[in-house]
Parts: structure tokens; sequence; C-alpha cells
């Protein structure tokens, strides 16, 4: 696992080139929207418990309520939301139970999203991030708000994730097998912790292709960089100079320690380069296109079986990337609850949403009773995969006093 640590984004020389924005019918003025109502809420009876909350309620009031909130407001270090992505659709679960409708779409969708990405923003602890999950459909229109709302240069990746096998029906049109996660940090400073996979023997034989006398596997790498440098660096070492507009990485007095550990490879022809041992790598760090977390994809898959159910290792390698044990994550389109799952699982606190009856009872039930094998005919008793501490007690629910409008699908 990563060592945890605050990383600062090198934006020296960055230019200014002014930002752009999404203009669109009803747009509100960020004042306005912080100034929105909050919603009032009281906690069940059977759900008592601290320090996790459950929200049964339209999300708006409740990050209001939220920004209100001393103890919260600033200090979310996470926030991972997978909104509905303007489909138009109804979703039912797989007992063809209504989940939610996704109903709203262009400019609307839009606005309704914008408002909530204000508040986030907000609750967000300076060194916070946000991952939203979108598809083409919405996902480049949200990125012009983000840039708007969270600064263009706190802009961090753009992911795309295949989502599931490839489809072989479609005839006019590439298959559909991809949906993608934007990932913003409130500021420079901010919680990561880089998220890597492990080496397999073909890519180590590819990456590491040397063995020194003990046997270590090793790669070859300059000790040179672009930029004429007038002090140490400029200079020549052990009569080699660097090469034409280029300077030495290190300081000699540097590169005659690394030499004497044995870490100076030296060419027939003179020239140094540093080896870099395979068994000082963490792991292959991870790039932005993941290929290797779609949905549940086989009969033995473990699913709630709510409509557009995250894959679990999807939200681990998110959580654990931004944010460290003990830290506030927040999904505020909790669904099935698969966030919260794996933030408790990894010793998160966390803040759960949801508007919809169904997707409230299949958290609580995944609590109590943990997931189930996705196949029919698979007859196994549930168990549920959280530690047994971690239970329906460790958290309030929350409903709201007046349900009242409801501002978004």
């Amino acid at each position: 696992m990563a060592v945890p640590s605050r990383h600062r984004h090198k934006s020296e020389g960055r230019r200014d080139h002014g930002s752009t924005r999404l203009e669109y019918a009803g747009k509100l003025p960020i004042r306005d929207i912080l100034a929105l109502p909050a919603g009032q809420y009281t906690t069940s009876e059977n759900h008592k418990g601290n320090p996790n909350r459950l929200y049964h309620d339209d999300n708006l009031p409740v990050l209001c309520s939220l920004y209100r909130d001393g103890g919260i407001r600033g200090h979310v270090r996470l926030v991972y939301i997978d909104p509905p992505f303007a489909t138009e659709a109804s979703f039912e679960s797989r007992t063809r139970r209504h989940a939610y409708d996704d109903h709203l779409a262009g400019a609307g969708y839009v606005e309704a999203l914008r408002h909530r990405l204000v508040l986030i923003r907000e609750l967000l602890s300076n060194d916070g991030a946000l991952y939203l999950h979108l598809d083409a459909r919405m996902v480049f229109h949200m990125r012009l708000v983000l840039d708007e709302v969270f600064g263009e240069a706190n802009f961090r990746g753009f992911i795309t994730r295949r989502k599931c096998n490839p489809k072989n029906y479609t005839r006019k049109t590439y298959g559909n097998v991809s949906d993608y996660i934007l990932f913003y940090t409130k500021g420079d400073s901010y919680v990561w912790n880089r998220p890597t996979e492990e080496w397999d023997d073909a890519r180590i034989a590819k990456e590491y292709p040397s063995v020194d006398g003990q046997g270590r596997r090793y790669k070859k790498v300059p000790v040179h960089a672009p930029g004429v440098r007038n002090g140490q660096t400029g200079r020549a070492w052990r009569g080699v100079m660097p090469p034409l507009s280029k300077h030495w990485q290190y300081t000699p007095a540097k590169l005659d320690e690394m030499d004497a550990r044995g870490e100076i490879y030296w060419s027939q022809s003179g020239n140094p380069r540093r080896k870099v041992f395979l068994d000082q790598s963490a792991g292959v760090p991870v790039q932005d296109i993941w290929t290797d977390l779609p949905d549940a994809q086989n009969q033995n898959s473990r699913i709630t079986g709510y409509p557009t159910e995250k894959n679990p290792e999807l939200l681990k390698r998110i959580v654990e990337a931004s944010s460290n044990r003990g830290d506030i994550v927040m999904d505020c389109y909790a669904g099935s609850g698969t966030t919260l799952e794996v933030a408790s699982v990894l010793q998160r606190r966390w803040i759960g949403v949801d508007r919809s009856d169904e997707a409230i009872q299949v958290v609580l039930n995944r609590f109590e009773n943990g997931t189930e094998p996705m196949g029919d005919f698979v007859n196994r008793r549930r168990q549920s995969s959280l530690p047994i501490h971690k239970r329906i007690e460790d958290f309030s629910l929350l409903t709201g006093v007046s349900m009242g409008e409801r501002y978004c699908s």
C-alpha cells in the first residue's frame, strides 16, 4: 500500500488562459445556491449510532444542512458520486421494485447537479477530492461546470473505465463499453496514496531486463535532465560532461554516493546510467484507463440487485487513493451503498444520502445481511463481507421531517 501523503501539484509556469463557462437559462449565482433552505431531520430510534450517517431524503436539502454543520463543513476528505446519467428512464431493482427515476436532462440536469457540486466543494476539506462518475451523455458538460466550480487548475484526471464486456448487437455504431470518472481536488495540496497494480512476470521481464551480481532485477535510466545549469550539476563528473543542453540530475557528490552503492551502470563507452531496482518498486502505477474494474460480470459476483450498482473494487481503489483511515467519505447518491460499505471496511467514517425508499432498504439490508451471489441458480446463504463489528448499529438513519418538494431525480 502506498504511504499516506499530502501531494502538492506542480503548477509553476502554468499560464492563465481564462476560464470557459457553460451558460444556460436558469443558472443561479453561487451565493443563491449556498442560501437554499436546509433540511430538518429526525433520527430513527432503531438506527442510532456514530460516527456514520445515512440520510433518507433528497440530497440537496441534506447538503444544505451539512453546509451549516460546523462539524462537517470543511472536513469531508473524499466525495464519490454516481448520479443519474440523464437517460430519461426509470430503473427497477432485480426484484422489479421501483428504484429511481432519471428524468432530468439538458440544462435542468446540469443546473441541478451544479447545485450539489457547489455545496460539495464547501463540504470538502482543503486537501479533499471529488470523483464524479458519468457516461458520455453529460460528462463533457460537467467538465466545464467542474472547471468553474473547482477551478480548472484543480482538474486532476479524466478516468475511462471499461464497464462491461464487448457488445455484439451494435450494428450502426461502436459498442458502448465505457464510462468516465472526473477527478478534481479542492486545492493544490491534497491526499494522494498512489494506487498501484502488482507486477506480472511478462511485464517484469520487459521493464526490468537486467540482473546484477546479487540477482536483483533492474532497469537503466538516464542520470541527466533537460536544461543547462551553471552550478555543480552542469560540470564534469568522473571526466564525463552531461550531454549537450542537459545537466546531471544529481550533484557529483551524490552521484559518487550512488556509484559506491552499486546504483550506477557504466556502459562500454563510459556513459553512466542509474539502476532502478524492481524490489524498490511498490508496483505498477495505475494509469487513467481502467480495464480491470467492470461491473458484475459472472454468476458468482456478489451483488445487492440494485440497478447501476458499481464494483466494490472500483470504490476501494478510489477510497484508498484519496483518503486515509479515520477520514470522512461521502456519497450523496448512495444507491446500493457500495461506497459506504467500502469506506466502513477501510476504516473511514462515512455519510450516505439517497431519496429512494428502495435504495435505503437495500443499504440497510446490505449492512445487516451483506450481499448475495448474482446467479439465481447459486444456492448459498447470505454472508456479510463486513467484519463482525461493522453492523447496522454503527450508523444513524436520518429521515427528512418533511420530504417535501423533490429537487432532482
